[in-house]
């Protein structure tokens, strides 16, 4: 918590401390209309099952199949307001900070046997009746198993950070697998894992499925809890996200895993 009345710490040093852009915490953002929040949640289940579309396909999916009537532009302003797009090359379009090293993408043909061979991180969107929220997940790709996660209303680092500060507390992966987003291009978030002794890897930018296994996990949690739901509150919605998965983990069998839980996979090392 910012306090703004401090004498003792500047509001700039406790921003600092905390992960947080200073300028976000006078900024109070304006609500979103009921109309852009149905919009934002027709394109996260589209974009949900199919990752590989972009803005245009969206919106051409959306006024055919959901009776939306939306432009293009409409359609991508509302993807980087979800902090979210289409998992292939766009020219010029995003480019990564070029201060931030962009890492190789080290699991092509890669032989996984045992956990934590490799973990993968992403964030995704969480579509609530009044609002949405950001998750962040850590996934290791041998056993499924979900390892931390939080959620957030922001996109600002710090949760990201912390989500992985609290992963290393239980082990480290061999390999650290992510898309190239500003998070995890972020010096801030590699060093974490470097540290460590871990490899980093990033997704390739033309490949749709490089993190396939958290891919599926979103697609998972989604339509088995998110969208059948649909909470009221982040507070309901934290609470819910949490009990699915820790039912993820510990009860639901996978066909992969020999219909075993995760966690008797990855507790199984």
């Amino acid at each position: 918590m910012v306090d703004f009345n401090s004498k003792d710490i500047p509001v700039s040093v406790q921003a600092s401390l905390l992960d947080l852009n200073r300028t976000s915490l006078y900024y109070k953002p304006r609500m979103p209309s009921e109309e852009d929040l149905i919009i934002k949640a027709a394109i996260d289940k589209v974009y949900t099952k199919h990752p590989e579309f972009g803005y245009r396909r969206i919106t051409i999916w959306l006024r055919r199949n959901e009776g939306i009537l939306i432009n293009h532009k409409a359609t991508l302003l509302h993807m980087q307001q979800m902090g979210i797009q289409a998992m292939y090359p766009r020219p010029n379009l995003s480019k990564p900070n070029p201060a931030n090293k962009v890492y190789p993408y080290l699991l092509e043909g890669l032989n996984i046997k045992e956990p934590d061979h490799v973990w993968s991180i992403d964030i995704t969107y969480i579509p609530i009746k009044k609002s949405f929220l950001y998750l962040v997940a850590i996934i290791d790709w041998f056993s499924r198993y979900v390892i931390e996660w939080m959620v957030d209303d922001t996109l600002e680092i710090g949760f990201v950070l912390e989500t992985c500060q609290n992963a290393l507390q239980c082990g480290a992966p061999r390999i650290m697998n992510s898309d190239q987003g500003s998070h995890f291009t972020s010096p801030r978030y590699t060093e974490l894992f470097i540290n460590t002794g871990a490899k980093i890897s990033m997704d390739h930018r033309g490949r749709a499925f490089d993190n396939i296994f958290i891919e599926r996990f979103w697609r998972t949690l989604k339509y088995e809890n998110v969208y059948p739901n649909m909470y009221e509150t982040p507070k309901e919605a934290r609470s819910a996200i949490g009990e699915y998965i820790r039912y993820y983990n510990n009860d639901r069998p996978h066909q992969s895993l020999r219909y075993k839980t995760p966690k008797e996979v990855y507790v199984g090392k």
